[in-house]
């Protein structure tokens, strides 16, 4: 298993490589001069040709990735442009706060959608199985935008129970903060429940039709058995793959409902920066999302190891 993991680290590395060669370019493709904007209406020719030497962004784009590319190696991922600090701390501090909406919703989504996912399934075209796979329908075709200000109009403003919109720290007020918090991660969790319903329904049914559950009935064991012992370990897999690819896209930023909530996450920073044109923060942000994917992935493929140990040969 270790070499199995140190391979796809490795592997890991053109990846992240292509991916700061690949945008790095493309941003500055997109019009706009990030000194202009950060000068404003009141900066003269002078002043402009002075902040974008102080910058940079005098020399020609390979001197500037050859700088900047050397200077990742070692760790330094630049200072922004807009706000003035390390691009890396930055990001760091941004994706811990994503983090606290993120992995209470991934984690309460699956505990709630997989056990119902196999019910559905173990009572397909039942009442039961239309009602959880019609609730699931309804949640997938509701925009997270509009399902986070109905909640944020009916329990923040009519009802009052949490706040409407902010972010608090839970270092600063922890009671404060989890309250702020909410509604963000019902919002990504009754989002969510819907698609990991449909996938473990679906990987449950695959598997109740194979010929080894088949003599399991025979032998007489009861549904319940069959289900949580035998069906369960070997329909996951499928579910498992699907909640990477969920943890993995949420954590490289949730943009939307960071934007509803005001909440100052990582997707929150990275719309920010494409705005303002601050290119240190759009690299940083993009090749620690490559990175994020990648090291998600990974922890996937481990954990298929203790559902079938053949999958990890090394």
């Amino acid at each position: 298993m270790l070499r199995f993991a140190l391979g796809r680290i490795l592997s890991a590395i053109p990846t992240l490589l292509i991916v700061s060669v690949t945008v790095f370019f493309l941003i500055r493709l997109v019009p706009g001069d990030p000194a202009a904007l950060l000068l404003g209406d009141h900066g003269d020719a002078a002043a402009l040709a002075e902040l974008r030497q102080r910058l940079g962004l005098d020399q020609s784009v390979l001197t500037q990735f050859r700088i900047w590319f050397f200077n990742l190696l070692s760790g330094d991922f630049g200072t922004s442009i807009w706000i003035g600090d390390p691009v890396l701390p930055l990001i760091l501090q941004r994706f811990m706060v994503s983090v606290q909406v993120v992995i209470p919703a991934v984690i309460f989504a699956t505990l709630v959608a997989v056990p119902a996912g196999i019910i559905a399934a173990a009572r397909q075209n039942s009442a039961v199985d239309v009602g959880l796979i019609s609730m699931a329908t309804l949640l997938l075709s509701i925009p997270t935008f509009w399902l986070g200000l109905l909640l944020l109009l009916v329990f923040g403003l009519h009802l009052g129970w949490v706040p409407v919109v902010g972010y608090v720290s839970m270092r600063t007020d922890f009671v404060g903060g989890l309250l702020y918090l909410v509604l963000p991660v019902v919002t990504l969790f009754l989002h969510e429940i819907g698609t990991i319903i449909r996938m473990s329904r679906a990987s449950t049914l695959e598997v109740l039709g194979l010929d080894y559950i088949t003599h399991a009935r025979a032998k007489g064991l009861s549904e319940g058995t069959i289900l949580w012992r035998h069906t369960f370990k070997n329909a996951f897999g499928p579910t498992l793959t699907l909640l990477g690819l969920i943890l993995g896209n949420l954590l490289s930023g949730i943009a939307v409902i960071e934007t509803v909530f005001t909440i100052p996450g990582l997707g929150r920073l990275m719309v920010d920066a494409i705005y303002a044109r601050d290119y240190p923060v759009i690299q940083g942000c993009m090749l620690f999302i490559a990175f994020i994917y990648v090291l998600v992935n990974l922890c996937i493929d481990l954990l298929y190891s203790f559902f079938d140990p053949k999958v990890v040969t090394q």
